[in-house]
């Protein structure tokens, strides 16, 4: 890549990128370049097909393969501009229903946690549908208990937005701050001036659905779509939960409609009405 390596950081940092999306397109690059073996400047129309059908042929899923396209649109319509005589088109994901946990399955999973502060991030992100890397980001001053919010700065999206601070939660959170005593992040890393790496949370949950005894393929992530979910079930609306969960598309938020048990309990079959 060499100095294009460069002019593609400065593009996308110009524009605001994630750093794990910088990481990520500049991977992707690399790989072309790789499979092509000439300059990325050089790299026929042809390679660039070749490559990204090797990528769908390896089975990877339509959510990378599509990163991998838009990584290569960035550099071919930002770094090195050329007019294709072909369409990179996305690959069309496969619309899942995410998988969620009962309330009694997140009040076991929570009295199961290994420590107070794997019990603290799993509640702050059902108390309040936080991504895990927007709890772990989370600095004490974020903690608002005179309004009783939690400040998500620069979620998903590099948007900033309010969400509610339970109270069950402020008092797990003053007993973990009492024995931890954090001070800059909620959650602070090995290296200073850094917050926790995702990984030991993600070993906290795991170990506490295993003492739970919960069986569903669920993850840290469950917990935010568990929010969710729940407050549907609760009557609350779909624009009050995408404000709170930060979606930028009402029809993201609509899906846990289809989730969301309650519709499907009081919605009878036509079957029950032939008897």
């Amino acid at each position: 890549m060499g100095a294009f390596k460069e002019s593609m950081r400065r593009e996308m940092a110009l524009r605001g990128f994630a750093a794990r999306t910088q990481r990520a397109y500049l991977g992707w690059m690399r790989r072309l370049v790789e499979h092509g073996r000439v300059s990325p400047d050089q790299i026929l129309e042809s390679q660039v097909r070749e490559f990204l059908g090797l990528l769908a042929q390896k089975g990877l899923s339509p959510s990378t393969v599509n990163q991998a396209i838009s990584g290569v649109r960035f550099f071919y319509q930002q770094v090195v501009p050329r007019k294709w005589d072909f369409e990179l088109e996305y690959q069309r994901a496969p619309q899942r229903l995410p998988v969620t946990l009962s309330p009694n399955e997140v009040a076991r999973l929570l009295d199961a946690a290994p420590t107070i502060r794997d019990r603290a991030a799993m509640e702050i992100a059902y108390s309040a549908g936080l991504r895990l890397n927007e709890v772990l980001h989370l600095r004490l001053t974020d903690i608002d208990s005179q309004q009783m919010v939690i400040r998500v700065q620069q979620g998903k999206g590099r948007k900033d937005r309010n969400v509610m601070l339970s109270r069950v939660l402020l008092e797990t959170l003053r007993r973990y701050w009492k024995e931890r005593k954090p001070r800059q992040w909620l959650f602070p890393g090995q290296r200073a001036g850094r917050p926790m790496h995702e990984s030991l949370i993600q070993r906290g949950f795991r170990e506490a659905k295993f003492r739970a005894h919960i069986d569903k393929d669920v993850t840290f992530h469950s917990l935010r779509h568990s929010f969710a979910t729940h407050l549907m079930e609760s009557g609350v609306g779909p624009r009050t939960i995408q404000a709170l969960l930060g979606h930028r598309s009402l029809s993201t938020t609509e899906r846990y409609t289809h989730v969301a048990g309650d519709y499907l309990r009081t919605t009878p079959s036509p079957l029950d009405r032939l008897r």
